[in-house]
């Protein structure tokens, strides 16, 4: 593959920006329709590396898709084994949701991924189905599923990924005994959990959340839908972050009552003093001078990267905490901003679970994003007020999640060179 650079000066950005569609919710709308016995179509969808991979997955199911314009057409409702390994390529979302779904097929099946990404945790959901009665295990770099679940009172852990309950939620309506799923530690990224099931309901699920830490999903087959995915506060936090940073923007497609995580952005871009206008689905952001903060990503862990540029401009020292589980995602994601923002010249210091970053005048560097998407993405927005170039290396790594950025970056006059 040819590798891409992008090289960002310093610049003034403005204008309007739709939001893509949200990477989240197009998983978990594909899987539900997947499952669902008839047609259904997803409006809007989210179409990058990672929602690739779910379709093909879904293709190799025995699922039929098609994908038309602006919609993704499936017919599905009868699973069958795949006839070789479902290649996950390096989404997380993908090898997890994919796993639990296998379980339904009943003959064995097997999947495997980018390297970096079989190294992500995956023991606590294979032990869970195990307790639902389906053989799992690990070779090397595949995972082998045979045998379906039974149904009944499972346990799984909340505090490594909340992607292990959501696919757990996923299967359960299709499984014949009422499944009660239970987590005996502090579940992070709830916030994941109830858009999961929110997308369930939309396709007829019936899923209760009994306490703080459990849920119970009756037996209640999927029925087809019509569901339009709504934007991606993800990819809008990255956007907001630049116009807090470097000029103003109009972000527009930003449903306000969304469950998404990241919509946090907001309150934290008002919190450390940036210009917001909210207006129905459209916000607006004005270049502002910027206070420290003090935060826990816990249940955003995403935001980690846009957040820490913001606190890299403010005006004294902020704390991000929260971050013990940011080492396991595309890339040990606290030591590669720690490593990319020390780059730049920027006063970082880790603490335990936590990173401190002092406000600092930022200068242009080469950085090397460690093939992940929103380090490359945060780190040439701090290139927009850096003194000198910022060269992002690999930075095709960004249509893992929005493969339209550089373009976006363009079209709000950011001075963005890329080539190959």
């Amino acid at each position: 593959m040819i590798e891409v650079l992008a090289v960002v000066k310093r610049s003034i950005i403005e204008g309007f920006f739709r939001v893509p569609p949200s990477k989240s919710i197009t998983h978990r709308a594909l899987v539900c329709a997947g499952l669902a016995k008839g047609r259904s179509i997803i409006s809007s969808p989210l179409i990058c590396d990672d929602t690739l991979a779910t379709i093909e997955a879904l293709r190799r199911l025995g699922v039929k898709i098609r994908l038309t314009g602006d919609k993704i057409v499936v017919d599905g409702g009868k699973l069958k084994p795949p006839k070789r390994e479902i290649f996950c390529r390096s989404s997380g979302t993908t090898l997890r949701f994919m796993t639990a779904l296998c379980s339904l097929v009943g003959d064995e099946c097997r999947l495997t991924g980018n390297k970096s990404l079989m190294g992500r945790p995956m023991e606590p959901l294979l032990e869970a189905l195990r307790q639902l009665g389906v053989e799992c295990r690990i070779e090397g770099l595949t995972i082998s599923v045979r045998g379906k679940p039974r149904g009944g009172e499972v346990n799984v852990r909340g505090d490594i990924s909340s992607q292990f309950i959501s696919a757990l939620l996923l299967i359960s309506p299709q499984i014949e005994r009422e499944t009660v799923i239970s987590s005996q530690t502090k579940i992070h990224s709830q916030p994941y959990i109830s858009l999961t099931m929110d997308v369930q309901s939309k396709f007829g699920a019936e899923v209760k959340r009994v306490g703080e830490a459990s849920f119970k999903v009756l037996p209640r087959q999927y029925t087809p839908a019509t569901f339009e995915v709504e934007g991606d506060w993800s990819s809008a936090s990255y956007i907001l972050t630049a116009a807090a940073l470097a000029g103003k923007v109009v972000v527009e497609g930003l449903n306000p009552g969304s469950l998404q995580a990241d919509m946090v952005i907001v309150n934290l871009l008002e919190e450390m003093g940036a210009t917001v206008k909210r207006e129905g689905e459209s916000m607006t952001v004005v270049k502002s001078p910027l206070k420290p903060i003090e935060f826990d990503v816990s249940d955003c862990p995403d935001l980690f990267p846009a957040l820490s540029i913001l606190c890299s401009q403010a005006d004294g020292s902020s704390l991000i905490t929260g971050i013990e589980r940011l080492v396991l995602k595309e890339s040990n994601r606290v030591e590669a901003m720690e490593t990319c923002l020390k780059k730049m010249k920027i006063k970082v210091e880790r603490e335990k679970d936590a990173i401190r970053i002092v406000g600092s005048k930022a200068y242009g560097s080469k950085i090397y994003p460690y093939n992940d998407h929103r380090i490359a993405m945060a780190c040439s927005i701090l290139g927009l007020i850096a003194e000198g170039q910022t060269t992002i290396e690999n930075a095709e790594c960004v249509s893992k999640s929005f493969p339209e950025f550089w373009n976006v970056m363009k079209s709000l006059k950011a001075d963005v060179k890329v080539t190959r």
